[in-house]
């Protein structure tokens, strides 16, 4: 028993103990992944401290009758784990629109409305030596004032994410 809460108590402290990040002060990409439709989103993280940042993600729909933009602000803890490679954990929330028109042969349905999510974040990602970053991420996401728009509260986002540092 000694054993593992010493084994547990070094690895809590070896992951607290950051080095100085290569985090870059800016950098501007995508995240594709496809998160209930939004399969790309435009992405910026934003450094904050030498381990911490904000990302905000644009997702947008246009598609089975479907049109919907979100918009996703994050905030980010990056540990490294060896040179340009890094993982991160974060939480964050939401806002989004939707609006559904379907027009039938013998009908017509429209319907739209707003809804707001929280959400959480983890993943690795490696920079470049030139001002490239690539990422990959899973982010759970948990839905309030959803409506019709989506059939559940829950949706699971796996995204792989491009971006430019600088």
């Amino acid at each position: 028993m000694k054993n593992i809460f010493l084994l547990a108590s070094l690895v809590i402290g070896l992951s607290f103990s950051t080095q100085a990040q290569n985090i870059s002060k800016n950098a501007l990409g995508l995240r594709l992944g496809d998160n209930d439709g939004f399969g790309g989103e435009l992405s910026y993280q934003r450094k904050l401290s030498d381990n911490n940042r904000l990302e905000l993600d644009l997702g947008w729909r246009n598609s089975n009758n479907v049109d919907a933009v979100k918009l996703v602000g994050l905030y980010q803890r990056v540990w490294n784990i060896d040179g340009g490679f890094n993982w991160y954990a974060g939480v964050g929330g939401g806002l989004g629109t939707w609006s559904y028109d379907y027009k039938g042969n013998d009908y017509y349905y429209d319907d739209s409305g707003s809804y707001a999510l929280i959400a959480g974040d983890i993943g690795i990602e490696y920079n470049f030596d030139i001002p490239i970053q690539l990422s990959l991420d899973f982010r759970p996401e948990m839905y309030f004032n959803s409506d019709a728009f989506r059939e559940n509260n829950f949706g699971p986002d796996i995204a792989l994410g491009i971006r430019f540092r600088f």
